[in-house]
């Protein structure tokens, strides 16, 4: 169903602010909005900005909202930089370094990845900036990896972990309330992980093929083939070129940096603890994007559909996806 959500007359432009914080994070921009409610924290995808959230922020003008730019994104270009996050700082403590592993199975990682971020310290990254933001009570929101990066935050984040091992029953079943402030997860178009070994070999080569690519040619050009990709096969000509034109600002290096840091072979599979996570949660997905649905309805999530919309659902249809993330969020009023 097309909601066609009336945007608030009160909505205002949000403001920009040039924050940085741990990991390689930027807040891109804040508005403060009721105080009762918790903040909408917005992750974008890859290639993206906060700007990408710009077309819904205005359904939401009663919320406190705050966008964020994700590591060698928007104002941070360079991934490298994140080391700071784990080198000092008031709050900040030294992160102990695990070999990846994906449920128990070693994972290769590229040596890129190695080199500066990975999931932990992406996530140890958007702890600090929230904290330096003040904003201690939030719902995550976020898009393609933003939305990974999310799944793994409420999972796996500093907090989270603990709290899933003190619950574990004799069955071995977990249960975990996410970090401490985390009130809702919502995420649109967001993978959960690969469960096998295979796949996540095959998607190592995938994602060090791209990033070989915007490390060494044009970044317009990698973008040409990038988004001829089967799950960009919705975009039209017209609105390929356009996004083309629009992530040519980035910076290549820093984008393969980040490709490689949180890679999908590199993510543990969350689904089953997705499951059982004692969170409001719920997984937005456009009725055009097969592949999604698919993943969506095979992991029985809660699964709210934006008509007329590919894999980048917000931005097809701001109004039906607005529609749909405001009814999840209706107990928080």
């Amino acid at each position: 169903m097309n909601r066609n959500v009336p945007v608030p007359d009160n909505a205002a432009g949000t403001r920009a602010v040039a924050l940085e914080q741990g990991a390689g994070w930027t807040a891109h921009s804040l508005r403060r909005g009721d105080p009762g409610r918790p903040w909408l924290v917005w992750l974008h995808g890859l290639l993206g900005s906060g700007d990408d959230w710009s077309p819904v922020l205005p359904y939401f003008s009663d919320w406190s909202q705050a966008t964020l730019n994700l590591p060698g994104h928007g104002r941070t270009h360079r991934p490298g930089a994140a080391n700071s996050a784990r080198q000092g700082g008031a709050s900040a403590r030294p992160l102990r370094r695990e070999p990846a592993v994906a449920d128990g199975v070693p994972v290769q990682a590229a040596p890129a990845a190695m080199a500066g971020l990975d999931f932990a310290g992406v996530s140890a990254g958007l702890s600090h900036t929230l904290a330096a933001l003040g904003i201690t009570r939030y719902i995550l929101i976020g898009y393609s990896l933003g939305g990974r990066i999310a799944l793994y935050h409420a999972c796996l984040g500093h907090g989270a972990a603990r709290a899933d091992a003190s619950a574990a029953g004799p069955g071995g079943r977990h249960g975990a309330a996410g970090p401490e402030g985390l009130l809702g997860l919502f995420v649109e178009g967001a993978h959960p992980g690969l469960s096998t070994r295979p796949e996540r070999d095959d998607r190592l080569r995938h994602d060090s093929h791209w990033a070989q690519r915007f490390r060494r040619e044009p970044i317009a050009a990698v973008l040409e083939d990038w988004y001829r990709q089967p799950v960009f096969g919705d975009l039209s000509d017209d609105a390929r070129r356009a996004l083309v034109a629009l992530r040519a600002a980035n910076h290549g290096p820093a984008v393969a940096g980040m490709l490689q840091a949180t890679s999908l072979a590199l993510q543990p599979d969350l689904a089953a603890r997705l499951s059982a996570l004692e969170l409001p949660f719920g997984y937005l997905c456009g009725s055009q994007d097969d592949k999604f649905t698919a993943l969506a309805r095979r992991a029985a999530f809660p699964l709210a559909l934006v008509s007329g919309a590919g894999h980048n659902a917000h931005r097809a249809n701001p109004p039906d996806f607005a529609g749909q993330l405001l009814t999840l969020l209706a107990p928080f009023h």
